[in-house]
């Protein structure tokens, strides 16, 4: 396993992230504490050290089993979990961006996880109520208070973490140094403005569901049945084409089509730190998952899953792009331009 730096910071963490969110059988599809142990040894064992969770994972299980695997070697290991996702049902104030449940969800994910710090602190999700300032200040007093020592930013709109950004660097304060999205072959659309702004803002990239829920492995060609399959995403006609390329370009490297999935995801863009989370229900998926860091595909490959997976770009992107407008913004030099 090597390392890669995240966003901005100097902090080093693995290639691959290990996504807990199955220890724990408290949603019925999880791994038990013994199983959860090997998944944890597996990844360490291998040179993993980045490790992702949070408050809502399995009830709470899934921080509580984290929490006692790291606890000899606190210090090797970097513990991310979120905030945002309720903890509670019939509490507004359970859930939320907001600086009360902010506190409280960090205080109790502390004494969950048996720790005094969190390494880095996502966002889970934005909830269009709580303002951008009141966020930011209050991730901000958690890091000066040496409760957290990064930021980051989970399924959030790009102009909302742009705006969040910015307001930080003018105002002093901590800025989100990583971005955690949905991408995959078959979700592609974080192309169009989020990945373009993680760029930008030089953000790590730490993409869920690189597998599209197994379908990039071409599980459901065969028949096999899933945990959750949304039928629009995972089961339509789009997603099967794209599955039988990436296990026809497996097949033609001699690789695990899992394997070419999550090296797609991983390599593509060459300007973006990406750091794929994987998650397994037992050590021997994991073990699997993890030979993905030996895959190498030509270009070719790449260019081929590129084709057959891709999206419109949608506006304005295709009217920028357009040669009307290209020769309107630059009075007909666009080609005479060195970028």
């Amino acid at each position: 396993m090597k390392y890669r730096l995240f966003g901005k910071t100097g902090l080093r963490v693995s290639e691959l992230c290990l996504g807990t969110m199955t220890f724990g059988t408290e949603w019925g599809w999880g791994a038990d504490k013994t199983e959860s142990q090997r998944i944890f040894d597996t990844y360490a064992n291998a040179g993993g050290n980045f490790l992702d969770t949070a408050n809502r994972y399995t009830e709470g299980t899934s921080e509580r089993w984290l929490g006692e695997f790291i606890k000899s070697d606190r210090h090797h290991f970097v513990l991310a979990t979120k905030y945002t996702l309720r903890d509670g049902l019939g509490d507004p104030n359970f859930a939320g961006n907001h600086r009360k449940n902010m506190m409280r969800s960090v205080e109790d994910s502390l004494r969950r996880l048996d720790t005094d710090f969190i390494d880095l602190l996502w966002v889970h999700a934005w909830d269009f109520m709580t303002p951008v300032e009141e966020v930011l200040r209050g991730l901000d007093d958690l890091i000066r208070s040496g409760k957290v020592h990064y930021i980051g930013i989970s399924d959030t709109p790009a102009w909302v973490v742009s705006q969040a950004n910015t307001i930080a660097e003018l105002r002093g304060w901590t800025a989100f140094a990583g971005l955690q999205i949905e991408y995959s072959l078959l979700q592609r659309t974080p192309e169009r403005d989020l990945l373009p702004m993680a760029r930008h803002f030089n953000m790590a990239v730490t993409p869920w569901g690189a597998l599209g829920g197994g379908a990039l492995t071409g599980k459901y060609l065969k028949g096999e049945s899933g945990r959750v399959v949304p039928e629009s995403k995972r089961r339509s006609d789009r997603a099967n084409a794209i599955a039988a390329a990436v296990v026809k370009e497996a097949d033609a490297l001699g690789v695990n089509p899992g394997h070419l999935a999550l090296h797609w995801t991983w390599r593509r863009d060459p300007q973006l730190t990406v750091i794929p989370i994987v998650g397994a229900r037992t050590a021997v998926q994991l073990e699997d998952s993890l030979h993905c860091l030996q895959v190498e595909a030509p270009a070719s490959t790449i260019e081929a899953l590129d084709a057959v997976s891709a999206i419109e770009p949608g506006f304005p992107h295709e009217f920028l792009a357009s040669d009307n407008v290209r020769d309107l913004v630059t009075a007909g030099t666009d080609s005479r331009i060195v970028r």
